[in-house]
């Protein structure tokens, strides 16, 4: 059985991909390497033995898509990964974001709608959410005004798809709102690889450790959480890879209770960056060069899912703590740099 895997070279989409051949499934790769590199099909194939096929292009040459789905006309599921995701540069360009994550989308719902039938994963985030309510966050807790362009796009290609859904029910589609991935794969052949500074917490930890970073900035330390920093659901990638294999097993097997569902994936615990911080010290036994500093424009003071329908309709649920996530991120960032 083909399944495409957009975006099949990063972070998440390679960890997704191994877990996809390991379950037996035919893996097909479209990736721009905007973010990414063909080296990654390296680190893929030593962990599985099997070579996914690639296809390096940009999904916003709609000729391009067309093609493809001609060519690969038997494809029967897509997971979409493909988006560009540093909020920060989402607020300065809003335009390439908009641009990049909502075409590539529709063009892709295009391609699937056409056909006899379709099932799709979307990467989407708990972002959608903003600062909530309550917590730990149920799927049901209201979208918010996104504090981002990056967060507005996820939120509106969910939109696009339940809207796609409606009119098109031969396409079956789940929404995976991620919390906060990290680690990389126990064998260190692939990870995350950010190119240019990182925009995540763990990285940018692993890189200050290794003396690539002169200082960790912690973002302020006075919101209202026990020790003053940030909250939030770390959540260990290969735990985050196999919620996608499950859901679109779910969906090929016909055992979605509708055409369009939304499912939280994380591990129901937060954290505080103090507290990822300690982890790190202790798992790889290096003191960390960190600095508290101002509180930083749009972090929300806690997010942490409520992971009882994943657990409980997926029958899927994150088993790796925080300190082996870190230890995975540690181990692959050494090998990245040794």
């Amino acid at each position: 059985m083909k399944i495409l895997v957009t975006g099949g070279l990063g972070f998440i989409g390679s960890h997704t991909v191994v877990e996809l051949q390991n379950k037996g499934y035919e893996v097909i790769i479209i990736d721009n390497c905007s973010n990414s590199s063909p080296e990654v099909l390296k680190g893929i194939t030593a962990v599985t033995g099997k070579q996914p096929i690639f296809a390096q292009f940009d999904l916003r040459e709609k000729n391009k898509v067309e093609d493809f789905f001609l060519t690969h006309n038997d494809i029967e599921g897509v997971i979409h990964f493909a988006a560009s995701k540093a909020v920060g540069e989402s607020v300065e360009n809003p335009l390439l974001y908009y641009e990049n994550n909502l075409s590539t989308l529709i063009y892709i719902l295009q391609q699937l709608a056409s056909k006899p039938s379709a099932s799709f994963i979307f990467s989407s985030s708990c972002t959608v959410y903003g600062q909530a309510d309550e917590l730990p966050i149920t799927e049901d807790a209201p979208v918010k005004t996104a504090e981002s362009p990056y967060g507005n796009t996820k939120q509106i290609g969910e939109e696009i798809i339940r809207d796609t859904c409606k009119v098109y029910p031969k396409l079956k589609a789940v929404a995976l709102r991620y919390f906060n991935p990290i680690g990389a794969h126990p064998s260190a052949e692939i990870g995350e690889l950010p190119i240019g500074v990182p925009q995540n917490l763990v990285p940018f930890i692993t890189q200050t450790a290794m003396g690539l970073r002169e200082q960790l900035s912690v973002f302020g330390d006075d919101y209202p959480t026990n020790d003053g920093t940030c909250i939030r659901d770390y959540i260990h990638v290969v735990d985050l890879a196999k919620a996608h294999v499950v859901a679109l097993q779910r969906l090929l097997e016909h055992k979605n209770k509708s055409n369009y569902e939304v499912f939280n994936v994380g591990t129901g615990t937060g954290s505080s960056v103090l507290e990822v911080i300690q982890s790190f010290e202790k798992v790889s036994n290096q003191k960390l060069n960190y600095k508290i500093v101002a509180r930083r424009q749009g972090d929300i003071t806690a997010a942490y899912a409520d992971t009882s329908k994943a657990n409980n309709e997926l029958g899927w649920k994150a088993n790796s703590s925080l300190d082996e996530s870190l230890s995975s991120a540690w181990k692959w960032e050494q090998k990245v740099r040794g």
